[in-house]
């Protein structure tokens, strides 16, 4: 596994490509005083006033850890435009079920970005439960995206919260050759 290099520059990549970021990750709400997107620590967001969330729910988001619990912001999340759920090792999946839910029980309709350990392997199944930003440091997703390789194979049997395109028809019943 190749780490990330400090020369290594983590950059935001959507299904449309590469783009500039305009959120700023912070630690206090300090950081709202501009005008600023902000991605805010749970406890830090969990420490803003309602009138606070409510004056700047178009440019804050919130980042949750893998232990973090989703339940406590599901009452908020009319207040956020952003969740960022963070992959602190590529080991560590719960980050995938929060996506999920967030996107089917919850109807959050925000970005829901991925943070850290974002690997090649892992990015189609990102999409598929309704990540649609990522902060891409790993220098061979990096390179594979850059190339327009996002991986992935073409069929699916398990659910996800973006449907798969629909097959020529059923599996068992042949094609007929053409002439």
């Amino acid at each position: 596994m190749t780490d990330v290099t400090p020369e290594t520059k983590t950059r935001l990549w959507t299904p449309e490509g590469f783009r500039d970021d305009g959120w700023i990750h912070a630690e206090d709400a300090g950081a709202l005083a501009g005008n600023s997107r902000v991605i805010l620590s749970l406890p830090a967001f969990l420490e803003l006033d309602p009138q606070q969330r409510e004056a700047a729910k178009e440019r804050l988001g919130v980042l949750l850890q893998p232990g973090d619990q989703l339940e406590s912001i599901v009452d908020l999340l009319d207040q956020l435009s952003l969740v960022a759920l963070a992959f602190p090792a590529f080991n560590d999946g719960r980050s995938f079920s929060k996506a999920e839910l967030l996107r089917s029980r919850h109807g959050f309709d925000g970005a829901v970005r991925a943070t850290g350990q974002v690997l090649i392997d892992q990015l189609p199944h990102m999409l598929r439960v309704g990540f649609d930003e990522f902060e891409v440091s790993h220098p061979v997703l990096l390179k594979r995206l850059e190339a327009g390789q996002v991986g992935g194979l073409p069929l699916h049997y398990q659910p996800a919260t973006k449907p798969a395109d629909k097959g020529a028809g059923y599996s068992w019943r042949r094609v007929q050759a053409k002439a």
